[in-house]
């Protein structure tokens, strides 16, 4: 009899994931390493966007930390398994959702959009903002 074999999903990483991970101390940054390592163990297919990479050129800039950026790009390309490109389609469908929904911002609005557009249903974060998306599961602990 053969073994049955657990379905693989996709997780997408927001920013925040790599930036608790190297950062200092914090509890997120336990969760976080937790996560990650369950992803993994489970063997989870980890993806993110462009735009994840664009959220820590900025704000690594915008706290004149730039000496941050290159751990977070160098973890972030170590367990990722697709970097989703940012594309026309994937803009208008985030302005969709964000004229469709309240609450959310325009960069969580390019992450849901990312995620429909490659069927993505569940995300690794710690913004609540993405609760406002009824479709997306956030997993944050």
């Amino acid at each position: 009899m053969q073994k049955s074999r657990r379905a693989i999903y996709l997780v997408f990483l927001d920013a925040n994931i790599p930036m608790y991970l190297i950062g200092g101390d914090h509890p997120n940054k336990i969760a976080a390493g937790r996560m990650v390592n369950q992803f993994i163990d489970e063997g989870e297919r980890l993806v993110t966007d462009a735009e994840v990479f664009q959220e820590i050129l900025h704000r690594y800039t915008a706290i004149h930390r730039k000496e941050f950026i290159e751990p977070a790009f160098a973890i972030l390309r170590k367990i990722i398994d697709e970097v989703f490109p940012v594309d026309l389609t994937t803009v208008e469908l985030a302005r969709s959702i964000l004229g469709k929904t309240t609450g959310v911002s325009a960069r969580d609005a390019i992450h849901v959009a990312s995620m429909e557009v490659h069927k993505v249903s569940r995300i690794a974060s710690f913004d609540s903002g993405f609760d406002r998306i009824p479709r997306i599961e956030r997993i944050f602990n």
